[in-house]
């Protein structure tokens, strides 16, 4: 049997496959080298982790925050001590999407959700990657950015007083509420992000579907037209931004006259495919 991870800060989706054919799945709560520690690892799969955990011969576990050496070993010693037995292979998010996206030909992989990440993969490895950079210095295209970028034209009055309103009676929010969450509680992203579900319900409004498009044309510009393959490989998108905006999306990829590929709301789908045909 193998089981296979894909996990973001905020939750981790587990895939079990046995005698090639998917067969339970659970949620956990995310797991994140940058903010956790083996201990917290292990307490957090002992609380959440419902399948079963013997007699598995493989984990694949791919997480945001798995970007080196020393990130990944935390990962792997608390997946070893949980599954006892079992091979542990931790990568990051990105190359998850890349398998999930490309499988075994070349492309652009992208990741558009609580923050954005691309690239270039030649079909079994990444040989081109351009720093997201984060949601204040970069993350272009993000739910973290759109919220980000929500957030200031609502604070500065640039929005329709009809745009402001419904906001505010949706949210309950005041903005000192807004003050305080970015600049003083933990995880402003996660916070920010969130707000990309009230511009999915009002990208009809063109003050809306520009923050948007202009978001998605940045993170085509600093990000995208870097790959030395850009304008003849697929440009693949996985994550939910990328997949509730895909109208917008798929319009800033023609613009740029560019090859769009797979949009998928999540990469599991296709790691099960990858890791199956891999067997």
């Amino acid at each position: 049997m193998i089981l296979i991870a894909d996990s973001g800060s905020t939750k981790t989706e587990w895939q079990l496959i046995e005698s090639k054919h998917p067969s339970q799945t659970c949620f956990t709560k995310g797991i994140n080298p940058f903010y956790q520690s083996v201990e917290d690892i292990i307490i957090s799969l002992k609380s959440d982790y419902s399948l079963i955990k013997d007699n598995i011969d493989n984990v694949y576990f791919y997480g945001a925050g798995c970007a080196n050496e020393e990130q990944n070993n935390i990962v792997k010693e608390a997946l070893s001590s949980f599954f006892n037995g079992a091979d542990i292979q931790v990568n990051s998010d990105l190359l998850g999407a890349a398998h999930s996206l490309c499988q075994d030909k070349p492309g652009i992989a992208c990741i558009l959700g609580t923050g954005s990440n691309s690239c270039y993969y030649n079909g079994k490895e990444i040989i081109e990657n351009v720093s997201p950079l984060g949601y204040i210095l970069g993350d272009e295209g993000s739910g973290a950015v759109l919220g980000k970028l929500l957030m200031a034209d609502l604070l500065k009055n640039q929005l329709p007083s009809e745009i402001q309103q419904l906001f505010y009676e949706t949210y309950k929010l005041t903005p000192q509420d807004i003050m305080n969450a970015v600049y003083k509680e933990p995880f402003p992203n996660r916070y920010l992000a969130q707000f990309s579900q009230f511009m999915i319900q009002q990208i009809h409004h063109p003050e809306i579907e520009a923050i948007v498009s202009q978001s998605f044309n940045d993170f085509i510009n600093r990000n995208l037209l870097q790959y030395s393959r850009y304008a003849e490989l697929p440009i693949h998108f996985t994550g939910s931004i990328a997949f509730y905006f895909k109208q917008p999306l798929s319009k800033a990829i023609q613009q740029h006259s560019l090859q769009l590929g797979q949009v998928t709301a999540s990469p599991m789908q296709g790691l099960i495919e990858y890791h199956i045909n891999h067997e």
